[in-house]
């Protein structure tokens, strides 16, 4: 198959593009045309003058999710400006509709700085239910977060950070049982230390894990080390002998790559301790590639980020229904219980029988919980029962 052919044909064809606006009242007769307009819609405007919380009983509001990007971490590809990142947030969308039933408009921002991108954000932020924030270079992506957390009163959540923590966090539980590890007592080595390593490793923090070593180009982040920023400065290490990922790899559990591909060679993979934990998640080609890393070690439990080895750790296992469950609770924000109770759930889920329907859509006679199934497929269609449910009950216990 020609990808590039069928790619652009695919976002071309029939129509430009991915995403229409469909009416969900009918709109037929003179009647219908004076409820939905005037003189009809003074009405629900007069109610929720009255009582802003109404916009959720008059509107789509409570089921519509911006997704928004200025276009400066786009995929793989860098910084492409907010109008090339417009594919990437309709497809985003495109997933909120299929798996959660999420209506969604994508918006894409030329802003000249962090906070006018804020404002932007913050001025348009009465028009929906969530916030999905995407594809937003670091630092700037935590910045971002913050402040419009602190500013709003719906869900702010940024995918590329904490999608990524919920799922690996998830798949994690279970390779630890398969492993007979402890979250508590293992050795986590981290490659990358940007948005998607930061917001993994605290939320791991969060779940007990104890011992942590983040490593990034310039090597071991450590409290010795000036470069560090208020982002990855509170998971710097004391100092010790660990300087280089060499020494930080010896006797590790857990290998965590958010970096670059081939980055992870086979022989330090020989360092780490018996049944290693491998979560090789760099996009396109991952840090060490599956084949190579079961011919090093057999008695590993490996994940990647890619869709044809198993154990892929995708972030559509777990933003179309966090955010379900967080709007079906009419949550303001996107708290860390909800998203350890998204890991939780993911994690039980894989341990289920895998309906004939799902082991269909992926071509497969057989698929059980084990070394080769430690997170449900994104097609299951289980997934948003069993996740939004346990979402929304963590953001009803506050």
């Amino acid at each position: 198959m020609d990808l590039k052919k069928a790619a652009l044909d695919y976002h071309s064809l029939p129509k430009p593009g991915k995403l229409s606006v469909e009416s969900s009242k009918p709109c037929l007769t003179q009647q219908d045309l004076s409820l939905a307009y005037t003189p009809g819609v003074a009405e629900p405007v007069k109610e929720i003058n009255i009582n802003p919380s109404a916009a959720y009983k008059y509107t789509n509001k409570g089921n519509l999710v911006a997704v928004i990007s200025d276009g400066t971490a786009v995929l793989g590809l860098g910084n492409m400006g907010a109008l090339a990142s417009k594919p990437v947030m309709e497809g985003k969308a495109v997933l909120f509709k299929r798996f959660a039933g999420i209506d969604v408009f994508d918006i894409e921002v030329n802003a000249k700085s962090s906070d006018e991108f804020i404002q932007t954000v913050v001025n348009i932020a009465p028009t929906f239910g969530g916030i999905n924030l995407e594809d937003i270079a670091a630092p700037e992506c935590f910045y971002i977060e913050k402040e419009l957390k602190r500013r709003l009163d719906i869900p702010v959540f940024h995918d590329d950070q904490h999608g990524t923590a919920v799922v690996v966090a998830a798949a994690l539980i279970n390779a630890l049982e398969i492993q007979i590890k402890k979250l508590d007592e293992v050795k986590i080595v981290f490659l990358g230390a940007g948005a998607a390593g930061c917001s993994c490793a605290r939320l791991l923090k969060s779940m007990g894990a104890r011992n942590i070593v983040m490593v990034d180009r310039q090597g071991v982040l450590d409290k010795n080390r000036t470069n560090l920023h208020e982002i990855n400065s509170d998971l710097a290490i004391e100092p010790s002998s660990m300087k280089t990922l060499d020494d930080a790899m010896q006797d590790a559990d857990i290998f965590i790559g958010v970096s670059a591909a081939n980055t992870l060679s086979p022989a330090l993979l020989k360092k780490m301790s018996p049944r290693p934990i491998v979560f090789a998640l760099a996009n396109p080609d991952p840090e060490i590639l599956p084949h190579l890393a079961h011919a090093e070690r057999t008695d590993l439990v490996m994940a990647t980020g890619r869709s044809d080895f198993p154990n892929q750790v995708n972030n559509a296992l777990c933003f179309p229904y966090l955010f379900r469950g967080a709007l079906d609770a009419k949550a303001k924000e996107i708290t860390e219980s909800m998203k350890i109770a998204a890991s939780k759930a993911l994690a039980s889920l894989a341990k289920e029988s895998v309906p004939q329907e799902v082991l269909d859509a992926y071509g497969l006679k057989h698929l059980a919980f084990g070394k080769d199934y430690i997170i449900p497929k994104p097609l299951d269609s289980r997934l948003m029962a069993h996740v939004s449910s346990e979402v929304a009950k963590a953001a009803l216990m506050k």
